[in-house]
């Protein structure tokens, strides 16, 4: 069976997480396998937030300073994670070039105050390229071949965007000529999330690249199945926080972990499985921490349940924005314009609903994209056809999915009335016409609220 693991950073986050995780790596060893490694936990952040920081202030103590905790919490992590002396003075070493090469870099954006898309994208790679060495020297210590290789040497190449780069074409026969020679001698251990350019610039593959790395290798390898290995016991009915009663959902299709993914669960985001989809290959969520529990399969078919929907979900940190004029009615390219400006402004819209008298557009935004928003909307029309133009960012937008909603009739009824049975105003609705999912706005203080009556009312606290 060939695999494809990869573990994110809670997994590997010090040197005991890292030997454990070799140890569950072990495990498999009869199996053809390639694993990917998130950096360790936080780091990436913590490289962007401090190269921001040197960049705005040109002090030299801040590179400094960044610098010694990263020596200090790779090598205790090498310390604890690699038992073979030997094998541990080769990672450090490696640790110690790469993170010279870091600090040299920290210090000519601290004397150029800049830090370029092309720098970011370098500084951030850091976090995978020290994390990488750990990982498969604590392979090695306990017997198993092991090789690291960054994305690019693993055969990943993109364009040139910085901070979000797109795979060309070639990377899936560049990837499958330099992995699969490799996995039959030994675990390739590959840094996630980053790649690079044609000219050997590096890139990075944007937000849940890991993933995405871990997702495009399968593919390219022609993976059995592509395994993440998370602190979660696999993909929820609901936020345990919120639902005490919330269960792992034991296989969910292709399309319900998409709509799982944008409206509001973290454990996957819907860009990293998309070669997965692609390729139809199954993927599993597991928890590191307990490697025995099943977790979820993700497959393309799609497995009618108990109840018709899988999962409740609340996204949080958002804004809602009503356009409205009775100059709207019947005008042509009103929408059309909306949507323009939204996306010349950089502006990610989540939900949108239009009433049909067309005097009106409702926009879910992220929070933050809000005063972009209304300036961008409010350039766009100055000539006065919209005549009023509000905002709430005291909201969040609520989401049942399943794919057994499709063509079940009822289903919106029990969800209303579950609202109404329990005093909370439902603000907006959003259907797509796939109807693997109904979403609506709430006032934050009912959102809690909400998931829970949903939650229960479709009894997703009943085993599958």
């Amino acid at each position: 069976m060939r695999l494809v693991m990869k573990f994110g950073g809670a997994s590997i986050a010090d040197g005991e997480k890292i030997k454990w995780v070799a140890e569950l790596i072990n495990r498999y060893r009869e199996h053809e396998l390639v694993v990917v490694t998130s950096a360790l936990k936080d780091v990436t952040d913590h490289l962007l937030e401090r190269a921001d920081r040197v960049a705005d202030s040109g002090k030299l103590e801040t590179v400094q300073e960044l610098i010694a905790h990263l020596r200090n919490l790779h090598n205790d992590a090498a310390d604890i994670a690699i038992s073979d002396e030997t094998i541990r003075d080769q990672v450090s070493d490696e640790l110690d070039t790469r993170i010279h090469e870091l600090e040299q870099a920290l210090t000519g954006i601290c004397y150029l105050g800049e830090l370029t898309p092309r720098s970011r994208d370098y500084i951030s790679s850091y976090g995978e390229l020290l994390a990488a060495p750990i990982l498969s020297g604590a392979m090695r210590s306990i017997g198993m071949p092991s090789i690291h290789l960054t994305g690019g040497e693993a055969g990943i190449l993109t364009n040139s965007k910085h901070g979000a780069a797109k795979p060309l074409e070639t990377t899936y026969e560049r990837v499958c000529r330099k992995l699969v020679p490799l996995i039959a001698e030994c675990v390739p251990v590959v840094a996630g999330f980053i790649a690079e350019e044609e000219s050997g610039i590096t890139t990075t593959l944007g937000r849940g690249g890991s993933d995405f790395s871990a997702s495009l290798i399968g593919a390219a390898i022609h993976a059995d199945e592509i395994w993440f290995w998370k602190e979660v016991s696999g993909i929820m009915t609901s936020d345990p926080k919120i639902v005490p009663d919330a269960r792992t959902i034991p296989q969910v299709s292709y399309i319900e972990v998409m709509e799982l993914s944008y409206f509001g669960a973290k454990v996957l985001h819907p860009r990293a499985i998309e070669p997965a989809i692609r390729h139809d290959i199954p993927v599993r969520v597991l928890n590191t921490f307990d490697p025995d529990f099943a977790g979820t399969l993700v497959v393309k078919d799609q497995e009618q349940g108990r109840e018709v929907v899988k999962a409740v979900t609340v996204i949080e940190k958002i804004a809602l924005i009503n356009i409205s004029g009775a100059g709207m009615v019947g005008t042509i390219g009103v929408a059309a314009r909306v949507f323009g400006a939204l996306a010349d402004a950089g502006v990610n819209i989540i939900m949108i609903s239009q009433g049909s008298s067309e005097a009106n557009i409702s926009i879910v935004v992220e929070e933050s994209h809000l005063n972009l928003a209304m300036d961008a909307i409010g350039s766009e029309f100055r000539n006065g056809l919209v005549r009023e133009l509000t905002t709430n960012a005291d909201v969040c937008a609520i989401t049942v999915v399943g794919a057994g909603m499709a063509g079940i009739p009822g289903v919106a009824a029990r969800v209303f009335t579950a609202m109404g049975d329990n005093n909370i105003n439902v603000i907006m609705i959003s259907q797509g016409s796939s109807e693997h999912n109904i979403s609506f706005v709430v006032r934050s203080e009912d959102a809690k609220k909400a998931v829970r009556a949903l939650h229960s009312e479709f009894g997703l606290g009943h085993s599958f």
